[in-house]
């Protein structure tokens, strides 16, 4: 009867950032600022939208639910990140598969979720007079669930896979947190349907799901176009754009990594744009959507004046 992990590892060792210790004390007041930042940002847009009846239709429940994706990410990266800038560079392997899941499972569902956005909003723009029919609350749920069941699916189906992997040694993570690419290399056993599943999960993710956006998004700029007033364009834009920014900058980065490894960039640069993604994405998406937001912006005054009153 075959084991579920004939594992011999009980832990593996993280990469480095520095050996030296003033830089990781620096690194670790950065990342901890930024986690600062992200935890705080995401849980006031959350809080915001839930106390504001303005913002109750489908655009920004689907921030909610980036919201709380950013969150989710970040806490399960950062916080075992700063713990091995003062300590040792060690994760437990059940500690290893937990963030692989966790990791993977709101990257997915992000990406799921960014193609989810563009769909209302290519319905808010193209189809106006059917946009509450099309985005009534049912669907929205249901939307949000597809997204959130399907991504937790596929990550099950892949560490279920990987569990099965025997890793007899070497333990030692050529990345600064645990990823499914990073570990197979480390297996004792065949990972030949692991590194399969990989890049069936990377082509429905990211490939079909970007083109899925830019499909809509060429419905949307055509529709923009055809709008007569400037002040008509303008608006129909700002409602967009910061999905737009969010979208283009998440994508530029998973692009650098996974399509383009042999135009300048090293093993450590594609790492590094890793940290990017998984730590500096969710602290940067609420202030995208707080600063370029006319709508949240004005329930941020409006909560900040209450709480200050």
């Amino acid at each position: 009867m075959t084991t579920i992990n004939q594992s011999s590892v009980d832990e593996f060792t993280l990469q480095s950032f520095s050996e030296n210790h003033q830089v990781q004390i620096l690194i670790f007041s950065l990342f901890l600022g930024i986690f600062i930042v992200a935890f705080t940002g995401n849980s006031t847009i959350i809080i915001v939208i839930i106390l504001n009846p303005d913002l109750h239709t489908p655009m920004y429940f689907f921030l909610i639910n980036l919201a709380l994706l950013d969150i989710l990410s970040s806490s399960t990266v950062v916080p075992k990140l700063l713990q091995n800038l003062m300590t040792k560079n060690t994760i437990s392997y059940g500690g290893c598969i937990a963030q692989m899941y966790f990791l993977t499972w709101c990257l997915g569902a992000e990406l799921l979720l960014f193609t989810t956005m563009a769909y209302d909003r290519y319905a808010a723009i193209c189809q106006p007079l059917h946009y509450n029919t099309l985005m009534n609350k049912e669907a929205c749920c249901l939307l949000a669930a597809v997204v959130w069941t399907f991504s937790g699916t596929s990550t099950m189906i892949n560490m279920i896979m990987t569990v099965h992997l025997s890793f007899c040694g070497p333990n030692v993570i050529d990345h600064f947190f645990c990823e499914i690419p990073s570990l197979l290399p480390l297996s004792c056993s065949s990972t030949y349907v692991n590194n399969i599943m990989v890049v069936v999960a990377a082509i429905f993710f990211a490939a079909i799901n970007f083109l899925l956006i830019l499909v809509s998004y060429g419905f949307i700029i055509s529709s923009i176009l055809k709008i007569r007033t400037k002040e008509g364009k303008k608006r129909a834009f700002s409602t967009c754009s910061s999905h737009l920014i969010v979208v283009t900058m998440y994508y530029c980065t998973i692009i650098y990594i996974y399509f383009l490894p042999g135009f300048s960039q090293s093993l450590n640069e594609g790492k590094v744009a890793s940290v990017f993604y998984a730590i500096v994405s969710p602290a940067l998406n609420p202030m995208i959507y707080s600063l370029r937001n006319k709508d949240v912006k004005i329930a941020l005054e409006k909560l900040c004046s209450f709480l200050f009153k």
